[in-house]
């Protein structure tokens, strides 16, 4: 397609207006017709390139923004750019080599370092990315992702100092940074620092996500005029996830609690469908957020609720763990016999939390990133008078413990 000089010119003004109004469907395709007429244009090639990007077609932004970065071989944005593409790819390598490509052409550049870290760390070469996270906040201190990013890296090898101060320095500079409360908080909560860990979680509730929300007040911990909602977070309100919360947290407050039909079948108190009306309940607070709202802690949390179902033990051990059993043990794995094992091990499913709530012994296997909610801690769990917790590789000790079932 041949286009006058005159017609580019109106063509690239009205793609450039479109996208700094933020219309990046509209400019794409006038992009497209200007690269069409100038196929060796490096420019428009990294507007097309770039203007892909915005509008998530990754895959279709390569080819310009690797033509871009041939042509235009002294633009470190067009080396970034194409690196930021490969790396939605998930080729790392190429999107690490385009940033080296960068790096030496705009040394000493933040933001390049921090995308250097990233790609080394999805690459899984983690204590490179550390160094080159360090090289960025060298540069600037104050950068949120680099911090954010190194904080990760310092708590999955166990610094949580390290990691705690990295977030600390990230909230100094922006307070109401939700994200970054949230990841605090996690990394307190895991340590068991409830006492502030429990109020940064909160942040979780004003960050946007696939999260269900009542249209109630959100209950602050204030006196109430009409019965309290309690409800499980989670969009699939029958699935394991939100049973398991329910049955964990559904203690220690005088309320109403919304659930599906399987917890309308087993806990033993007022409940309500997610599907019916909701007049006249006064306000609504998520499960987890009752440690928060009722000062709750490891060391003093209240008794566990109750189940409509009864224990009704038999020699029969119950297994709802990923671990295999031992070849010489027979075991019980349907959760609706759950009530007729006389001992039971289980991952954090909802057949472990049975389990503990009708007073059976139950051994706990735990992953090393479990919930928060369980603490640090091993050993017999504050949440269960029945229930202990072990780590979930540690195999002696789980020997041991069916040694004297």
């Amino acid at each position: 397609m041949t286009l006058s000089d005159q017609q580019m010119e109106a063509l690239g003004r009205d793609a450039l207006q479109r996208a700094a109004a933020g219309d990046f469907a509209g400019a794409e395709p006038l992009f497209a017709r200007a690269v069409e007429a100038r196929p060796n244009s490096g420019q428009l090639l990294h507007l097309l390139g770039q203007v892909r990007l915005k509008l998530g077609r990754f895959a279709e932004a390569r080819e310009p923004l690797q033509r871009a970065a041939a042509f235009l071989p002294r633009d470190p944005a067009a080396q970034i750019n194409l690196a930021g593409c490969l790396s939605k790819l998930d080729r790392h390598d190429d999107a690490l080599a385009a940033l080296e490509r960068a790096a030496r052409l705009k040394p000493g550049d933040a933001a390049i370092a921090f995308n250097r870290g990233r790609a080394l760390e999805a690459l899984g070469r983690s204590e490179e990315a550390e160094y080159a996270y360090d090289e960025a906040l060298s540069i600037d201190h104050r950068l949120i992702p680099a911090l954010s990013a190194r904080a990760g890296l310092l708590a999955a090898r166990g610094d949580w100092v390290g990691a705690l101060g990295d977030l600390d320095r990230a909230l100094a500079t922006r307070p109401e940074e939700y994200a970054l409360k949230l990841r605090r908080g996690e990394l307190l909560l895991r340590q068991g620092d409830w006492s502030r860990g429990l109020v940064d979680h909160e942040a979780r509730l004003d960050i946007a996500a696939d999260r269900y929300v009542p249209a109630l007040p959100r209950w602050q911990g204030e006196p109430l005029d009409g019965p309290l909602l309690v409800y499980p977070e989670q969009t699939d309100i029958d699935g394991d996830e939100a049973v398991r919360d329910t049955l964990m947290l559904a203690r220690g407050v005088d309320a109403v609690v919304q659930g599906g039909a399987r917890i309308a079948e087993l806990i033993d108190g007022p409940t309500v469908r997610r599907d019916a009306p909701l007049a006249g309940f006064a306000a609504a607070a998520p499960l987890r957020s009752l440690p928060h709202l009722l000062g709750w802690t490891l060391e003093a949390l209240p008794p566990p609720g109750a189940l409509r179902l009864k224990a009704r033990p038999s020699a029969c051990i119950g297994w709802f763990a990923r671990t295999t059993p031992p070849s010489d043990t027979i075991v019980e794995s349907d959760v609706t016999q759950v009530a007729a094992c006389s001992f039971v091990v289980g991952n954090d499913s909802v057949a472990t939390h049975i389990a503990a709530l009708l007073g059976i012994p139950t051994l706990l296997l735990l992953p090393p990133s479990a919930d928060w909610l369980w603490g640090p801690r091993r050993g017999p769990s504050p949440w269960y008078p029945s229930l202990e917790v072990i780590g979930e590789d540690e195999s002696e000790t789980l020997a041991a413990w069916l040694g004297r079932c």
